[in-house]
């Protein structure tokens, strides 16, 4: 009897010896990192990198809401062209909703806005520049002022930011030039669970169709992408590394496991030689 007793108290010690391994290697495979997968550019070194890319130029889309400002040497006549044109905006920052009362030229859903005196005008797939020629034009063919200044501005550029960063949600930005880097320092950064080296861009083009790229922001070469500097609706999409999988692996699988430490340290008290 006390062979087999001592055979079983072998047993129970060798199971815990195995789940004491088993819990380690948990947490050291959750714990593992590599340089690379942590920092931005873990390899860049001091140079000056060439503008090769342009920053995309946007294009005016649906729902766009537009300052359109008119002036002129007559700021009687100019004052015709800037009457309020109030707008409801739904915007979303972070977690956060609020809606606010913009002023500015909502893009309905024909791609059109309601210009005074001038009335309905199709802007969509137009750029800021080609808006501007043609209400230029429009207003000196009609002689309603001597060299009319038409200044436009996007009211509404924003981006969503989605998936491991601190605060996901739709970022509306007074500027029009947002890079890749500024999107994910609105959202509060990248998460430790999320992959730096595989980031998500979708954008949609004129025609409706989607675009969708992967970005390495390990590599110091997306500097030069023409996807680093975003349009207006882009999203990014930031996914899930190992880590984020490991941990939840382990905060089911270490109680468990500590459970059966627990059951073996009581079996084994339990036995008398």
């Amino acid at each position: 009897m006390r062979t087999a007793e001592a055979l079983l108290v072998a047993f129970y010690r060798k199971l815990g010896a195995i789940a004491i391994t088993n819990l380690l290697l948990l947490v050291l495979v959750s714990s593992c990192s590599t340089q690379k997968e942590i920092n931005y550019f873990p390899e860049i070194k001091d140079e000056t990198i060439a503008n090769k890319m342009a920053v995309p130029e946007p294009t005016i889309q649906i729902n766009d809401i537009l300052s359109i400002t008119v002036s002129s040497s007559n700021p009687e006549a100019s004052a015709l062209f800037n009457a309020p044109n109030e707008s409801t905006n739904n915007t979303n920052v972070g977690a956060n909703s609020m809606n606010t009362l913009t002023i500015g030229y909502l893009v309905n859903v024909n791609g059109d806005i309601n210009f005074p005196i001038l009335g309905m005008i199709h802007v969509v797939g137009m750029t800021k520049f080609h808006l501007t020629t043609l209400l230029t034009d429009k207003i000196v063919e009609k002689k309603l002022l001597i060299d009319p200044i038409v200044t436009i501005r996007y009211l509404n550029f924003r981006v969503s930011v989605m998936g491991e960063v601190s605060r996901p949600g739709v970022y509306t930005t007074p500027t029009e030039k947002l890079s890749v880097m500024e999107a994910l320092s609105f959202a509060g950064d990248i998460t430790i669970y999320g992959q730096k080296n595989d980031v998500l861009l979708i954008r949609e083009n004129d025609k409706g169709e989607k675009i969708i790229k992967h970005l390495d922001l390990t590599d110091q070469s997306v500097l030069s992408s023409p996807y680093y500097y975003l349009k207006s609706n882009d999203v990014l999409i930031i996914r899930t590394n190992g880590s984020r999988l490991a941990k939840e692996k382990n905060s089911q699988s270490i109680p468990i496991l500590f459970a059966v430490l627990s059951f073996l340290i009581i079996v084994a008290s339990q036995v008398k030689f």
